[in-house]
């Protein structure tokens, strides 16, 4: 029997290896897609975030766990698809225009994978424009603007307004160096995350 803690166990350690051996094991001997999901690579990831939020373990660290999972996910994503496996919310990120930071970035599009979210990431310095159409385009729930810059940090504000005057309902979550949670109050931000693993916490509790 596929052992699913061992693959979170995997995960954890980021052991892209024996991640896509106990994963295909789990297919093969037809266990459902979205348990392996939830029980192994979630639960991988999860445990991951919390300790990086506790500063048990740090970027590196997260970043290898990441590509473990990525490279399972590879294998198990034609079977969730098959079985109709559904995720979370759909979730649009990108450095705003003028910013070409995207370490942070990266970080919570690679989070959100982790937690089961789908992750369209539009990459660094985009226009408010590109993320109104790609959230329209997509019917993404969720939208998150990263920045590392005080002086793009207008460009929130600018990016926030279009979305909200073109229509759309989407939650909008905003974070990087310079942002507060009295600046996303003052723009009127959904939410505001101060690291990675506290943006999936947020991106859960607006979409709840």
């Amino acid at each position: 029997m596929a052992d699913l803690k061992a693959l979170a166990e995997a995960v954890i350690k980021g052991d892209p290896n024996t991640a896509v051996t106990i994963t295909k094991q789990a297919i093969e001997e037809k266990m459902p897609a979205g348990d392996i999901l939830k029980n192994g690579l979630i639960a991988g990831m999860d445990i991951v975030g919390v300790r990086f939020k506790n500063n048990e373990v740090y970027i590196p660290e997260v970043l290898i766990a990441a590509r473990a999972m990525k490279m399972a996910m590879q294998i198990l994503e034609p079977e969730l698809v098959k079985a109709g496996v559904k995720p979370v919310a759909k979730f649009v990120v990108g450095t705003v225009q003028g910013d070409l930071h995207d370490i942070g970035k990266n970080l919570v599009a690679m989070m959100m994978k982790g937690a089961g979210f789908e992750v369209i990431d539009l990459g660094v310095d985009v226009s408010s424009e590109k993320f109104v159409e790609k959230v329209k385009s997509t019917g993404a729930h969720l939208v998150g603007m990263s920045t590392l810059l005080t002086t793009t940090m207008p460009k929130m504000e600018k990016t926030l307004k279009d979305l909200r005057s073109s229509g759309i309902n989407a939650k909008i979550m905003i974070g990087g160096a310079p942002v507060t949670q009295n600046y996303a109050d003052k723009i009127g931000a959904d939410g505001y995350a101060a690291d990675a693993a506290s943006a999936v916490d947020i991106a859960k509790r607006l979409i709840a």
